[in-house]
């Protein structure tokens, strides 16, 4: 069951959710869940596990749940919790909460919400989406690659991508690679050739419904507007627009390819980490 958890929370992390995961550490008495028990919850709602059931299991959740409602950037700061359970409806002292039980065991239980790392779909594999996936590979994050070019979407060129695609831009979003973009935290428009880069702009501002992926375009003021107009005839509204974001990167003077990558991820941890971040 331990392994059956962890790989329900992997696959639930690396989906983009925030998942609660809850393991007994220690038990004593009469108890339900031994050590080494655990339950999950995902932000999504989904649950998978147990620590044992009955009134122990309820209370675990709700506080798994509860967990969950605390925003990522408090998480970070607070961390989880740990909390010791007396089985017995009887049971009394500061240092643990009694249950409605007549097991007469004791529990404690170690909560902790595991976040998923950003994960980038790279439009245009060239110089600066190759030092992107750097970059990436450094930080421990996610990266995929898309490109026209198969030359310039291949694992020999990126050993270390969780996905690589080569097509037209068409064939991308009508594919299944395409259908969904919720699995990435960022997109970030790098081309070659302005036409595909609209092209495949126009495709994910209409895919992103909620708004919850960031999207970034390389680029000069004046080839946004050019964007922002062919989106606009396309039928792309203003709060689809207001999801992506033209030129990408913080101002660090950046020149090279190399100093580029650092720039645009810096600013997805600062969007990522800090709030109100890209309001300034």
């Amino acid at each position: 069951m331990t392994c059956a958890v962890l790989a329900w929370v992997v696959e639930r992390v690396s989906a983009g959710e925030r998942v609660a995961m809850a393991s007994v550490i220690s038990a004593s008495g009469s108890v339900p869940g031994k050590p080494g028990a655990r339950l999950a919850v995902s932000s999504g709602g989904a649950k998978f596990g147990t620590v044992g059931g009955a009134g122990l299991e309820m209370m675990v959740e709700n506080g798994l749940r509860e967990l969950l409602g605390v925003p990522a950037l408090e998480t970070r700061k607070l961390g989880g919790r740990v909390e010791t359970f007396v089985l017995h409806k009887d049971g009394k002292g500061k240092e643990a909460v009694a249950l409605d039980s007549l097991c007469g065991g004791r529990v404690t239980v170690a909560m902790e919400v595991v976040e998923p790392v950003p994960h980038l779909l790279i439009s245009g594999g060239g110089h600066v989406g190759r030092s992107v996936a750097i970059v990436c590979d450094t930080l421990g994050w996610k990266h995929s690659i898309f490109d026209i070019r198969e030359e310039f979407a291949n694992e020999e060129r990126y050993p270390f991508a969780e996905e690589i695609h080569s097509s037209s831009v068409s064939n991308f979003f009508e594919s299944g690679g395409g259908n969904s973009i919720s699995r990435f935290t960022d997109i970030l428009i790098l081309g070659h050739d302005w036409e595909v880069d609209q092209e495949f702009l126009i495709g994910c501002l209409k895919r992103n419904i909620n708004g919850n992926v960031r999207i970034g375009v390389i680029g000069s003021t004046t080839k946004w507007r050019g964007f922002k107009e062919a989106a606009e005839k396309a039928g792309v509204g203003e709060s689809e627009l207001s999801t992506a974001r033209c030129p990408i990167g913080l101002d660090i003077g950046a020149d090279s390819p190399e100093e580029i990558a650092v720039a645009i991820c810096a600013e997805i941890l600062a969007l990522h980490r800090l709030p109100g971040a890209d309001e300034g």
